[in-house]
């Protein structure tokens, strides 16, 4: 049976703050009573919506997912390819999906994670996009580049009290963050050259 409009607005309503409880304690830390509170929904309704905390933090991901791939999709041209780098940069900055997935790191380590076939898919599309990008028939030499990619747009996010430490507090006016954007998309893009140059 189809949710009714009541019930995707309440399902909605659950997973904005499930997300934003998350984002602040973990999956192990998160509480139920909290996400309750936040949301304004009573417990049992998280229970009959996704089943356990699990499939709760599961659901988050998948939102989050969707959200960064609507906003920030990926590219398939050069020239998109180039401001990706400082694309992601700019997401990680207004989003929380990098505590999110040091969270998820953290709680699952190197074990599979639940929806794991529907995140190999999402990964699985973006490699061989990025591999229509770069002009190269070889998808996990694609993936490669992602990794480095995200990981140098992503870093700063990760490990904040890393950038605060290195930067000190100009790192943290807008200026400081202009700069470190300048960057990192500039380190981006000789990741980029040396991959078309076939170096990589």
């Amino acid at each position: 049976m189809a949710e009714t409009p009541k019930g995707q607005q309440t399902r909605a309503k659950l997973l904005e703050a499930a997300q934003a409880e998350f984002s602040e304690y973990g999956l192990a830390g998160a509480r139920v009573d909290r996400i309750a509170e936040r949301s304004g929904v009573n417990k049992q309704r998280i229970y009959a919506y996704f089943g356990n905390k699990e499939a709760l933090f599961a659901a988050v991901m998948t939102r989050v997912y969707a959200h960064m791939s609507a906003v920030v999709p990926i590219p398939t041209t050069e020239e998109g390819l180039r401001a990706y780098v400082g694309d992601v940069f700019d997401y990680h900055r207004e989003s929380d999906l990098v505590r999110l997935l040091a969270w998820e790191g953290l709680h699952y380590g190197a074990g599979p994670i639940p929806d794991e076939k529907e995140r190999e898919a999402y990964y699985v599309h973006k490699t061989a996009a990025l591999s229509v990008a770069l002009g190269i028939d070889d998808p996990t030499a694609a993936a490669r580049v992602l990794i480095a990619l995200v990981g140098l747009a992503s870093w700063p996010f990760i490990v904040p009290q890393q950038r605060r430490l290195m930067l000190g507090p100009d790192g943290d006016t807008e200026s400081g963050w202009a700069l470190l954007r300048a960057s990192i998309v500039a380190h981006g893009h000789s990741i980029i050259d040396n991959v078309l140059q076939g170096s990589v």
